[in-house]
């Protein structure tokens, strides 16, 4: 029997109805401001709330229309925040449910890696995380039926992850997602500042210009931009806000960037 991963923060971080969840998600996406001129291989997209980051993701998301039905499978690479571990965790679950349905990890993809002394499976990691759940309605909406392959990053080196994403690189059928917001909790000055820092980083390519406190998913951006450097790809900023200017009040906020690499 397949198992499925259920919904743990539908209705929570982003509604629980399909109906509400294609409203909201559509009004991003139409508000967002049009990206043209190229295709992206990655994304880098935020993972709070929708009333706080949705705005942001909704940047990243709108570059893939063109591209419905051409991406056949998704690797989201995500920081774990409730379960402390070593290496890069994958779910025994073969579906990921949500509002909208329900996503098919893509098996063949899982076995390239599976193997790699960095990979462990850990469903206790997937349990309560909400850092790859937010990103697959946006992935329904956008690009409809694909494949997904969700891995949770824990302690390991840039190294390991760039390695990881070399195997699963792909061609034009695979699209890699890296989830992560950026500074958290600072004023609304001082997390503009840092943040800015941290996208000078990301547009140049380099992990060892991104601490701890500018990314929670500082570890699966460090090896994007390795392997990103490696293949040549450029970076776009396409949004760079945070919860002071969405939903929130400034004077602890959340940074949120939207990036694609082409």
């Amino acid at each position: 029997m397949e198992r499925v991963q259920s919904p743990v923060v539908a209705g929570l971080f982003y509604p629980g109805d399909a109906a509400r969840i294609r409203e909201d998600i559509g009004g991003y996406l139409a508000a967002a401001e049009a990206q043209t001129g190229f295709t992206p291989k990655a994304l880098i997209a935020p993972h709070a709330g929708y009333v706080y980051s949705g705005p942001v993701a909704g940047s990243a998301y709108a570059t893939l229309a063109p591209l419905r039905g051409k991406i056949e499978r998704v690797i989201i690479l995500a920081p774990a925040h409730r379960v402390a571990f070593r290496g890069i965790a994958y779910s025994s679950a073969s579906l990921f449910r949500t509002p909208l349905g329900e996503l098919a990890v893509d098996r063949d993809a899982l076995e390239l890696v599976s193997g790699l002394p960095v990979m462990q499976l850990r469903d206790d990691a997937f349990a309560a995380e909400h850092s790859i759940e937010v990103h697959l309605p946006f992935l329904q909406l956008t690009l409809g039926d694909c494949r997904i392959l969700p891995l949770l990053v824990g302690q390991t080196g840039v190294e390991q992850v760039d390695q990881l994403l070399e195997i699963l690189w792909g061609g034009e059928e695979t699209l890699i997602l890296i989830s992560s917001d950026l500074s958290h909790y600072l004023d609304y000055d001082a997390a503009n500042a840092l943040d800015r820092e941290t996208s000078r980083a990301i547009e140049s390519l380099d992990p060892a210009r991104i601490g701890f406190d500018q990314a929670c998913g500082r570890l699966p951006i460090g090896g994007l931009l390795l392997c990103a450097r490696r293949h040549q790809l450029r970076v776009a900023t396409l949004d760079l806000r945070n919860s002071g200017d969405t939903a929130g009040p400034r004077d602890r906020v959340v940074g949120y960037g939207a990036y694609a690499f082409y």
